[in-house]
């Protein structure tokens, strides 16, 4: 009988962008910035819309701005585009450091 030796699995935290955990409340400030903006433009693009075969009625109309913000926070925690880290320089030279 041969040894099988087990073969690491690639996780999916493993694939994101690797971001230094601290609460600098500038940089979650950033975050929350660039959150928000992702989420005006998820909504401007059309998601979070009803379709017109499945309409889910006033309920998927009334939950779907959660769905949508909870979408961009995620977005903007895994790298986003860029914004959060401009936002974070631009708000870290104006306190000086």
């Amino acid at each position: 009988m041969t040894d099988l030796l087990p073969i690491p699995l690639q996780s999916a935290a493993s694939t994101a962008p690797v971001r230094p955990v601290n609460n600098d409340p500038l940089r979650e400030a950033a975050m929350e910035l660039e959150a928000s903006f992702l989420a005006e433009m998820l909504k401007s693009a059309g998601l979070g819309e009803a379709s017109e075969a499945f309409g889910g009625g006033a309920g998927e109309e009334q939950f779907s701005s959660f769905l949508i913000r909870e979408q961009a926070n995620q977005i903007a925690r895994s790298g986003g585009i860029g914004l959060a880290e401009s936002l974070y320089h631009a708000l870290k030279e104006t306190q000086g450091e």
